[in-house]
């Protein structure tokens, strides 16, 4: 792509060009005429509640208000059912430019919350200076006293964006641009087990069209065109799921375990372009270092393993294109990419204000892809940084984490979510 050839390998992400425009908390309940202020159910979790008063966004534009507020009843308000986030922002990134953003998410419980875990239901609408479009709805969706776990990740992509070849050894040299369309349906449903066990099976379609290659600035054929990049690719398969979650709340966790394996199996049958086979396990762990957990050690384990088959270029493991697009902060998406992917990170959260309203964030990585084609392993690519948390909404524990991360090789650049990385 002509306008991120530099000469210089630098990676610049400065991804917050007019930070936030506006943060929404809207908690809807059964008669909101009747909410009082701090009467809001907050979401359980075995952390003791601060004993001062929290704040989030939408109270810091509250008290910016010059509209005088309206007396309020005195008969107690019945609990609030859902907690909605909403932020509309600008970014720029080296890969997308200038950016326009609306993220949201409803948080929620289906039942009695000292028994349910809650539910999260998250969508974006991105637009960027380069004309790349993705609107992802993401839910995980708990049913009544957690016997059920429904997880989707219903996405479409329009997305020119850089590659630099397959393997451990890809260089900033070969920057190659693909430009495709794509739309990415995956499903499963799982059943409990025992205690924060749970077992199910789903369907995963990846489905790309209109695939285009730029080609490398030096005229040598590309990783990708000698891999094979057909105009469009079909990848259609059964998945088997395993999930232990003793987390309350994965928006923001404040203690617990999660262990994700998942085994996708693509086949012709189902209307796969070949039989290919994946396996991804995702570990985390939170370890609380004070008592309210406000400060912890957060850590963080991604595998991505192909098995067997050959997967289009385009659904390989990649840097950044996991499940929430967080893997390799320091590191443009997609700058690593092959058949296998080692993934390790850290994190310190810690409060800045007691409030709560600000926190902070120290993190390191370390990822590692196979070699193309021997598969083998000998080449660590780590990356360090730092951040800041500012809540959304107090209720949900929703945060917007803003990140600047530095690897190596020159690459570096600013990381933006709605709730926390991991």
């Amino acid at each position: 792509m002509g306008r991120t050839r530099r000469s210089k390998r630098v990676l610049i992400n400065i991804c917050i060009a007019g930070f936030i425009f506006l943060s929404v908390d809207l908690s809807a309940q059964t008669d909101s005429s009747r909410l009082k202020p701090d009467q809001n159910i907050s979401l359980p979790d075995s952390t003791p509640i601060p004993p001062y008063p929290q704040k989030d966004m939408t109270d810091v534009l509250h008290s910016l208000s010059w509209k005088k507020k309206e007396s309020l009843p005195l008969e107690p308000a019945p609990p609030v059912k859902y907690h909605f986030s909403f932020v509309p922002a600008i970014g720029y990134t080296l890969s997308t430019g200038f950016a326009g953003i609306l993220a949201s998410n409803v948080a929620f419980f289906t039942d009695d919350p000292a028994r349910t875990n809650v539910s999260n239901i998250a969508v974006q609408l991105v637009y960027s200076q380069y004309q790349q479009l993705t609107v992802p709805l993401l839910m995980n969706y708990w049913t009544r006293n957690n016997q059920y776990n429904i997880i989707l990740d219903w996405r479409y992509y329009k997305y020119p964006q850089d590659t630099y070849g397959l393997g451990g050894y890809s260089s900033l040299s070969n920057e190659d641009n693909i430009d495709y369309s794509q739309f990415r349906i995956h499903q499963s449903v799982l059943k409990k087990v025992v205690q924060n066990l749970y077992a199910g099976a789903g369907y995963f379609l990846d489905y790309h069209w209109d695939v285009k290659e730029e080609g490398q600035s030096n005229g040598q054929h590309s990783d990708a065109f000698l891999y094979g990049l057909p105009e469009k690719t079909i990848s259609s398969g059964a998945v088997l799921n395993i999930l232990f979650d003793s987390r309350k709340n994965s928006i923001n966790p404040q203690g617990g375990f999660y262990a994700d394996i998942l085994y996708r199996d693509n086949l012709r049958a189902l209307g796969s372009d070949s039989n290919w086979q994946s396996l991804t396990l995702d570990l985390r762990t939170y370890l609380k270092l004070s008592a309210d957990g406000r400060s912890m050690l957060a850590f963080w384990s991604y595998d991505w393993l192909t098995l067997s088959g050959k997967p289009p270029y385009l659904d390989l493991p990649a840097t950044g294109w996991d499940t929430y697009n967080n893997t390799g902060r320091g590191y443009i998406q997609g700058r690593f990419r092959s058949d296998d992917m080692l993934y390790l990170e850290a994190e310190y959260r810690f409060p800045i204000s007691r409030n709560g309203l600000f926190g902070g964030v120290a993190f390191a990585n370390m990822q590692s892809f196979s070699d193309y084609p021997s598969r083998q392993f000998s080449k660590l690519w780590p990356a360090a940084g730092a951040g800041l948390r500012i809540k959304v909404n107090k209720h949900s524990n929703t945060n917007i984490a803003i990140d600047y991360g530095i690897g190596i090789d020159g690459s570096k650049g600013f990381f933006v979510n709605l709730g926390e990385v991991f």
